[in-house]
């Protein structure tokens, strides 16, 4: 079956090609015989005869120093596509956004997108893990000065962070014994208390790491890669220096995925990187799961094959 796939992605120029996951997918697509497009949100127009894209047919390799090629973009009706694949990194702004209005017009001239347009708006990164409040830390999410600051009086040390953000950018750990320090940097992150963001209590279990289990329709696949805080560093972001190793589901971490898995699959989430630090759900990661190349690396599982097999059955389950 020859599939064309597109991916909505940031500039492939820019990319780190030794871990990036959409190149990875890319990668796995083209070894397939499958012909592989790419074009960014600015690309994407529609008018009354359907919905288009300037996309460039988009040949990748495994050499990091010249690993793809571009042809010239071309006018594509998105109904030539069989699969589009959105990988567009945050900040989930209005651009944003309109990408999933124009997807959604795209899926319904027959394109599976994935993850699911609507999903993607509805289904925000952080506010999302309120829907399962047996398995998350004690969180809150507020604008409101007051009770930010109780939830620190009553919490003793928290982190904020924004529901917009990605890759541990923006993320603070505040302590209740320095309430002015805690106080500028909540000002700051609410810009003056009138944008909401999301506080949570502090893990101290984030020093042993913090886990990035990949879920392909509702199945988590079996090893985690546990991002372990660079020495004077609490953050479990590989963008923040962090270390990944690949390390087996605990049966705590099997638990989690099961309990969200459900909901994950009714609302087409087809590729969701679950963030687990010690026993808790921190974030329900959707818009561009990472993880594929570091998993792949250190273990036998093959993270993008498994999800582009997924993919296919979907494909020929609709075509037959």
């Amino acid at each position: 079956m020859t599939i064309n796939i597109a991916v909505l992605m940031d500039d492939i120029s820019k990319i780190n090609p030794q871990k990036d996951s959409s190149l990875a997918l890319m990668l796995a697509a083209q070894n397939r015989g499958w012909q592989v497009w790419t074009f960014d949100s600015a690309d994407i127009f529609a008018d009354s005869n359907g919905i288009f894209a300037n996309a460039a047919k988009t040949i990748t390799t495994e050499n990091s120093q010249n690993y793809y090629q571009k042809s010239a973009s071309q006018i594509i009706n998105f109904s030539q596509f069989d699969l589009v694949l959105m990988r567009k990194n945050p900040p989930f702004d209005m651009n944003y956004i309109y990408a999933t209005y124009l997807l959604e017009l795209a899926e319904k001239q027959g394109v599976l997108v994935v993850n699911k347009p609507q999903s993607l708006r509805d289904f925000n990164e952080k506010v999302s893990i309120l829907n399962f409040p047996k398995c998350i830390p004690n969180t809150l999410v507020s604008a409101d000065e007051t009770a930010i600051l109780a939830f620190l009086q009553r919490l003793k040390t928290i982190v904020i962070k924004p529901l917009d953000g990605m890759g541990g950018e923006d993320i603070f750990k505040l302590s209740a014994t320095e309430p002015d320090h805690a106080r500028m940097q909540i000002c700051q992150l609410t810009d003056d208390f009138s944008t909401p963001i999301m506080a949570q209590k502090f893990i101290p279990e984030i020093a042993q790491g913090d886990k990035r289990i990949l879920i392909i329709n509702g199945e988590p696949i079996a090893f985690a890669l546990n991002r372990i805080p660079a020495k004077g560093n609490w953050k479990g972001n590989l963008a923040q220096g962090a270390s990944g190793v690949a390390q087996p589901l605990s049966q705590r971490d099997i638990w989690l995925c099961a309990q969200i898995a459900p909901t994950l699959k009714a609302k087409g989430l087809l590729f969701v990187g679950l963030d687990v630090i010690g026993d808790f759900i921190t974030e329900i990661n959707i818009t561009s799961p990472t993880g594929i190349v570091e998993l792949a690396a250190q273990s036998e599982l093959k993270p993008a094959e498994k999800l582009l097999d997924t993919l296919e059955k979907k494909l020929l389950s609709t075509t037959i």
